[in-house]
Protein backbone atom coordinates (compact mmCIF):
# COMPACT_ATOMS: atom_id res chain seq x y z
CA UNK A 1 0.00 0.00 0.00
CA UNK A 2 1.58 3.29 -1.11
CA UNK A 3 1.12 6.64 0.62
CA UNK A 4 -1.67 7.74 -1.72
CA UNK A 5 -3.68 4.58 -1.01
CA UNK A 6 -2.95 4.91 2.71
CA UNK A 7 -4.07 8.54 2.78
CA UNK A 8 -7.17 7.80 0.71
CA UNK A 9 -8.17 5.01 3.08
CA UNK A 10 -7.58 7.28 6.07
CA UNK A 11 -9.84 10.03 4.64
CA UNK A 12 -12.51 7.47 3.71
CA UNK A 13 -12.52 6.10 7.26
CA UNK A 14 -12.85 9.59 8.74
CA UNK A 15 -15.80 10.38 6.47
CA UNK A 16 -17.51 7.09 7.41
CA UNK A 17 -16.88 7.32 11.15
CA UNK A 18 -20.10 7.39 13.20
CA UNK A 19 -20.75 9.71 16.14
CA UNK A 20 -20.50 6.77 18.55
CA UNK A 21 -17.11 5.83 17.10
CA UNK A 22 -15.89 9.41 17.57
CA UNK A 23 -17.13 9.28 21.17
CA UNK A 24 -15.25 6.02 21.73
CA UNK A 25 -12.07 7.64 20.41
CA UNK A 26 -12.63 10.85 22.37
CA UNK A 27 -13.23 9.14 25.70
CA UNK A 28 -10.35 6.72 25.01
CA UNK A 29 -7.92 9.59 24.43
CA UNK A 30 -9.22 11.38 27.54
CA UNK A 31 -8.65 8.22 29.58
CA UNK A 32 -4.97 8.01 28.64
CA UNK A 33 -4.37 11.74 29.16
CA UNK A 34 -5.99 11.53 32.61
CA UNK A 35 -3.88 8.47 33.44
CA UNK A 36 -0.79 10.47 32.46
CA UNK A 37 -1.86 13.10 35.01
CA UNK A 38 -2.46 10.40 37.67
CA UNK A 39 -6.11 11.48 37.79
CA UNK A 40 -8.80 9.07 39.01
CA UNK A 41 -11.23 10.35 36.37
CA UNK A 42 -9.41 8.16 33.87
CA UNK A 43 -11.60 5.27 35.00
CA UNK A 44 -15.10 6.72 34.46
CA UNK A 45 -14.04 8.10 31.07
CA UNK A 46 -12.50 4.74 30.19
CA UNK A 47 -15.64 2.90 31.25
CA UNK A 48 -17.77 5.10 28.99
CA UNK A 49 -15.40 4.39 26.08
CA UNK A 50 -15.50 0.63 26.74
CA UNK A 51 -19.31 0.49 27.00
CA UNK A 52 -19.79 2.46 23.78
CA UNK A 53 -17.19 0.26 22.09
CA UNK A 54 -18.98 -2.89 23.25
CA UNK A 55 -22.20 -1.52 21.74
CA UNK A 56 -20.44 -1.14 18.37
CA UNK A 57 -18.91 -4.61 18.65
CA UNK A 58 -22.31 -6.11 19.43
CA UNK A 59 -23.79 -4.48 16.32
CA UNK A 60 -20.91 -5.95 14.31
CA UNK A 61 -21.43 -9.44 15.85
CA UNK A 62 -17.85 -9.45 17.14
CA UNK A 63 -18.59 -11.42 20.29
CA UNK A 64 -15.01 -12.49 20.98
CA UNK A 65 -13.94 -8.84 21.08
CA UNK A 66 -16.83 -8.10 23.43
CA UNK A 67 -15.44 -10.70 25.86
CA UNK A 68 -12.04 -9.00 25.75
CA UNK A 69 -13.61 -5.58 26.37
CA UNK A 70 -15.63 -7.04 29.22
CA UNK A 71 -12.30 -7.85 30.90
CA UNK A 72 -11.21 -4.23 30.39
CA UNK A 73 -14.50 -3.12 31.95
CA UNK A 74 -13.96 -5.32 35.03
CA UNK A 75 -10.36 -4.09 35.40
CA UNK A 76 -11.49 -0.48 35.07
CA UNK A 77 -14.08 -0.91 37.83
CA UNK A 78 -11.47 -2.73 39.94
CA UNK A 79 -8.93 0.05 39.40
CA UNK A 80 -11.50 2.77 40.12
CA UNK A 81 -12.37 1.16 43.46
CA UNK A 82 -8.70 0.81 44.45
CA UNK A 83 -7.81 4.38 43.44
CA UNK A 84 -10.91 5.80 45.15
CA UNK A 85 -10.07 3.95 48.36
CA UNK A 86 -6.47 5.20 48.31
CA UNK A 87 -7.45 8.78 47.55
CA UNK A 88 -10.00 8.68 50.38
CA UNK A 89 -7.03 8.02 52.65
CA UNK A 90 -4.90 10.68 50.90
CA UNK A 91 -2.63 8.15 49.15
CA UNK A 92 -2.25 9.20 45.51
CA UNK A 93 1.39 8.19 45.10
CA UNK A 94 2.66 6.05 42.28
CA UNK A 95 5.29 3.37 42.81
CA UNK A 96 7.70 1.08 41.06
CA UNK A 97 6.48 -2.51 40.98
CA UNK A 98 7.86 -5.00 43.45
CA UNK A 99 9.62 -8.10 42.15
CA UNK A 100 6.52 -10.15 42.96
CA UNK A 101 4.24 -7.76 41.06
CA UNK A 102 6.51 -7.83 38.01
CA UNK A 103 6.51 -11.63 38.05
CA UNK A 104 2.70 -11.60 38.21
CA UNK A 105 2.53 -9.10 35.31
CA UNK A 106 4.85 -11.26 33.21
CA UNK A 107 2.78 -14.35 34.05
CA UNK A 108 -0.41 -12.52 33.06
CA UNK A 109 1.25 -11.70 29.73
CA UNK A 110 2.52 -15.24 29.11
CA UNK A 111 -0.60 -17.08 30.24
CA UNK A 112 -2.88 -14.54 28.56
CA UNK A 113 -0.95 -14.93 25.32
CA UNK A 114 -1.25 -18.71 25.50
CA UNK A 115 -4.99 -18.58 26.15
CA UNK A 116 -5.71 -16.06 23.40
CA UNK A 117 -3.46 -17.79 20.87
CA UNK A 118 -5.15 -21.13 21.53
CA UNK A 119 -8.63 -19.61 21.22
CA UNK A 120 -7.79 -17.70 18.05
CA UNK A 121 -6.47 -20.87 16.43
CA UNK A 122 -9.29 -23.15 17.57
CA UNK A 123 -12.37 -20.92 17.84
CA UNK A 124 -15.15 -22.21 15.57
CA UNK A 125 -16.34 -19.82 12.90
CA UNK A 126 -19.97 -20.58 13.66
CA UNK A 127 -22.05 -22.14 16.41
CA UNK A 128 -25.53 -21.77 17.91
CA UNK A 129 -26.53 -20.59 21.39
CA UNK A 130 -30.20 -20.77 22.39
CA UNK A 131 -31.22 -20.87 18.75
CA UNK A 132 -29.17 -17.80 17.82
CA UNK A 133 -26.48 -18.09 15.17
CA UNK A 134 -23.16 -16.78 16.47
CA UNK A 135 -20.40 -16.01 13.97
CA UNK A 136 -16.71 -15.36 14.61
CA UNK A 137 -14.16 -14.24 12.06
CA UNK A 138 -10.96 -16.24 12.49
CA UNK A 139 -7.86 -14.11 12.87
CA UNK A 140 -5.28 -14.30 10.09
CA UNK A 141 -2.67 -13.01 12.56
CA UNK A 142 -3.36 -14.98 15.78
CA UNK A 143 0.16 -14.48 17.17
CA UNK A 144 0.03 -10.68 16.97
CA UNK A 145 -3.63 -10.57 18.11
CA UNK A 146 -2.82 -12.64 21.19
CA UNK A 147 0.36 -10.69 21.94
CA UNK A 148 -1.39 -7.29 21.88
CA UNK A 149 -4.23 -8.46 24.13
CA UNK A 150 -1.99 -10.27 26.66
CA UNK A 151 0.31 -7.31 27.31
CA UNK A 152 -2.68 -4.94 27.50
CA UNK A 153 -4.13 -7.22 30.21
CA UNK A 154 -0.93 -6.96 32.27
CA UNK A 155 -0.74 -3.20 31.72
CA UNK A 156 -4.30 -2.68 32.93
CA UNK A 157 -3.56 -4.70 36.08
CA UNK A 158 -0.47 -2.62 36.87
CA UNK A 159 -2.35 0.62 36.15
CA UNK A 160 -4.98 -0.37 38.70
CA UNK A 161 -2.18 -0.71 41.26
CA UNK A 162 -0.64 2.65 40.24
CA UNK A 163 2.62 1.01 39.19
CA UNK A 164 4.91 2.88 36.78
CA UNK A 165 5.62 -0.22 34.71
CA UNK A 166 2.02 -0.20 33.45
CA UNK A 167 3.18 2.24 30.75
CA UNK A 168 5.88 -0.21 29.61
CA UNK A 169 3.48 -3.13 29.26
CA UNK A 170 0.84 -0.98 27.56
CA UNK A 171 3.37 0.36 25.09
CA UNK A 172 4.71 -3.11 24.31
CA UNK A 173 1.11 -3.86 23.36
CA UNK A 174 0.76 -0.58 21.42
CA UNK A 175 3.95 -0.98 19.38
CA UNK A 176 2.69 -4.30 18.01
CA UNK A 177 -0.89 -3.04 17.66
CA UNK A 178 0.13 -0.18 15.32
CA UNK A 179 1.38 -2.32 12.38
CA UNK A 180 -1.35 -4.88 13.15
CA UNK A 181 -4.04 -2.22 12.67
CA UNK A 182 -2.37 -1.02 9.48
CA UNK A 183 -2.38 -4.62 8.23
CA UNK A 184 -6.10 -4.78 9.03
CA UNK A 185 -6.55 -1.45 7.14
CA UNK A 186 -7.80 0.33 10.26
CA UNK A 187 -5.71 3.39 9.43
CA UNK A 188 -7.53 5.78 11.73
CA UNK A 189 -7.22 3.39 14.66
CA UNK A 190 -3.51 2.93 13.93
CA UNK A 191 -3.05 6.71 14.10
CA UNK A 192 -4.94 6.79 17.40
CA UNK A 193 -2.78 3.98 18.79
CA UNK A 194 0.36 5.85 17.69
CA UNK A 195 -0.90 8.89 19.60
CA UNK A 196 -1.56 6.73 22.67
CA UNK A 197 1.95 5.26 22.33
CA UNK A 198 3.48 8.76 22.49
CA UNK A 199 1.26 9.79 25.41
CA UNK A 200 2.27 6.62 27.29
CA UNK A 201 5.95 7.58 26.95
CA UNK A 202 5.26 10.94 28.59
CA UNK A 203 3.04 9.19 31.13
CA UNK A 204 5.96 7.00 32.13
CA UNK A 205 8.27 10.04 32.44
CA UNK A 206 5.69 12.01 34.46
CA UNK A 207 5.07 9.15 36.89
CA UNK A 208 8.82 8.65 37.24
CA UNK A 209 9.17 12.34 38.17
CA UNK A 210 6.51 11.90 40.86
CA UNK A 211 8.49 9.05 42.43
CA UNK A 212 11.78 11.00 42.22
CA UNK A 213 10.20 14.06 43.86
CA UNK A 214 8.93 11.87 46.67
CA UNK A 215 12.44 10.48 47.19
CA UNK A 216 13.95 13.98 47.29
CA UNK A 217 11.31 15.09 49.81
CA UNK A 218 12.14 12.15 52.06
CA UNK A 219 15.86 12.90 51.85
Amino acid sequence: MNFQDWFGLFIAQILNTSIIEWLVVGFGVSEVLLAKKNNIWLYPTGIVSILLGMFLLFKANLYAEIILNFYYLIMSIYGWIIWKNKESHHHTEVYWSTKKELIIAVLISIIGFGVFYFLLLNLPEHFIINGANIYFTKSDVPFADAFVSAFAWAGMWLLAKRKIENWIFLNISNIVAIPLLIHKKYIMMSCLTTFLFVVAIFGYLDWKKIVNKKKLALN
